[in-house]
């Protein structure tokens, strides 16, 4: 009776482990095929308030069609856009081969927090860029060059400057209006 319970401990710890592994295989596969791997996060902090930086993004994001805009969660996603001529166009000087089709698609999170006791927002981006070299390849992610990222987050960061100023402008205005009035 003793050594029937190691046994029984042992094949099932044998059993979840094989099952944690295989299901892993499979998460790793998925990932793979969606882009999650290839992909890599470009962050900033403005300091700012939630409703200027979330305006900020949709503002800047106003050419591209979305498909997934969450103001509470701070998440916002673009659709698939085609850019298989600018790939192949950018990479006909390098020794790779010209693209069947090549997409991409943008996701952005703004999150609240706090720089330096401050206020602030942490606005990230993410661009999944797939491509296809020919028809029997299939969707293959490749790494982003970063320059739709950072664009992305300098025109962010200018929306907010200018939403900002202008904020301030109305108000000196309307204080000034005020006193003009008063007197």
């Amino acid at each position: 009776m003793k050594l029937r319970f190691p046994l029984i401990a042992a094949v099932v710890v044998l059993a979840s482990a094989g099952l944690a592994v295989g299901l892993g295989g499979c998460m790793h596969a998925y990932r793979q095929s969606v882009g999650g791997d290839a992909q890599q996060v470009y962050s900033r902090v403005y300091l700012s308030d939630y409703n200027t930086a979330w305006q900020a993004v949709l503002d800047s994001l106003k050419s591209i069609r979305l498909d997934i805009t969450n103001r509470e969660g701070g998440v916002v996603q673009t659709r698939w856009i085609e850019n298989t001529s600018e790939k192949n166009f950018t990479d006909s000087y390098g020794s790779a081969d010209a693209y069947l089709k090549a997409q991409y698609r943008l996701r952005i999170t703004v999150a609240k927090g706090f720089y330096n006791g401050k206020p602030s927002i942490k606005v990230t981006v993410q661009k999944d860029q797939m491509i296809q070299r020919d028809v029997l390849d299939g969707w293959k992610p490749v790494e982003s060059d970063s320059i739709d990222e950072n664009t992305l987050l300098y025109r962010v960061g200018r929306l907010i400057f200018m939403k900002i100023k202008i904020a301030r402008l109305e108000e000196e205005k309307t204080k000034k209006s005020l006193q003009d009035t008063n007197f």
